[in-house]
């Protein structure tokens, strides 16, 4: 087994301050959709991304994808979403095995009542706080994150 590329002090600078960051972000998002909405951020991410599909609906495996969740996660969400009357699931018309999460009209009514306090919180917080030239950087810094994960084939570790 080869030695590690250990990280020197500004990588392990940039890397720490990144992720303490980045979690500090989500941690503030989270409390801040409780409080205004009653919403936990996990559901957000999910709501989100049906209320901006056509027909307001996904195969519960591309919304796995999306939300970077494991099936068994997001199958999770979507009960307690369902309970709230926010999202149904259907069954898929060209695969049988297959499931659609559909938003419903109240669930489209809590993303966009949610809306507006989180664009406020993460303008707050990030955005507001970064030059032109450092949101191109986050952007492009972000792609490159994506791009080179993408290939991976190991499944999140989120369970």
């Amino acid at each position: 087994m080869t030695e590690p590329r250990w990280l020197d002090s500004d990588e392990a600078y940039a890397w720490r301050s990144f992720i303490e960051g980045f979690r500090s972000l989500v941690d503030v998002l989270d409390r801040e959709l409780q409080a205004e909405s009653g919403l936990p951020h996990s559901y957000y991410e999910v709501l989100v991304p049906l209320s901006e599909h056509p027909d307001r609906a996904m195969r519960m495996s591309e919304l796995a994808g999306n939300t970077r969740s494991s099936r068994s996660r997001l199958s999770h969400a979507v009960a307690r979403l369902e309970e709230r009357g926010w999202v149904r699931r259907v069954d898929c018309e060209t695969d049988k095995r297959g499931q659609v999460a559909e938003l419903t009209e109240a669930g489209f009514a809590v993303v966009a009542a949610a809306a507006p306090g989180h664009v406020r919180t993460v303008r707050r917080f990030l955005i507001d706080q970064l030059s032109a030239e450092q949101l191109k950087v986050m952007g492009e810094i972000g792609q490159i994150m994506l791009d080179a994960t993408a290939s991976s084939d190991r499944p999140p570790r989120r369970t």
